[in-house]
């Protein structure tokens, strides 16, 4: 079934202000956009299922990159989701996994899948190069 424009409309104000609080770094009101947090890496195959987990994964990103911003380049509804497309840039100057920081800066490209049961934020999928998410990839 076809997403009405109402809603449409919403789930679009949903996005934009979880990219908008991860952007300004404010975790807490990003995992609270979902209605059951859930965040996928499908280049690492990671899951972040729960509250917990997903907050626990923006801050070891947000340690890894402080400076990490993306950049809406294109934006799509589905029947049940929104499909963003992002340039994601950044510095990696801490550890994500107990590696050590390369001080080297990324720019990488990402689609992004937000995934809702109605009007309830439900997950994220994250695809792309894991060039973002895996610093001694970094270009």
């Amino acid at each position: 079934m076809t997403a009405s424009k109402a809603l449409r409309a919403l789930r679009e104000a949903i996005v934009l202000e979880h990219l908008e609080s991860e952007n300004e770094r404010e975790f807490d009101t990003a995992v609270g956009s979902f209605d059951h947090p859930r965040c996928e890496i499908v280049a690492t195959g990671q899951v972040f299922d729960g509250r917990a987990e997903v907050a626990g994964y923006y801050a070891r990103v947000g340690d890894a990159f402080p400076d990490r911003r993306s950049t809406l380049v294109e934006l799509h509804h589905a029947d049940d989701a929104v499909i963003v497309e992002l340039e994601l840039r950044g510095t990696h100057l801490g550890s994500l996994g107990g590696e050590e920081p390369t001080g080297r800066a990324y720019r990488v490209r990402a689609t992004v899948f937000f995934v809702f049961d109605d009007a309830r934020l439900v997950g994220k999928r994250v695809y792309g190069d894991q060039v973002g998410h895996a610093p001694a990839l970094s270009r």
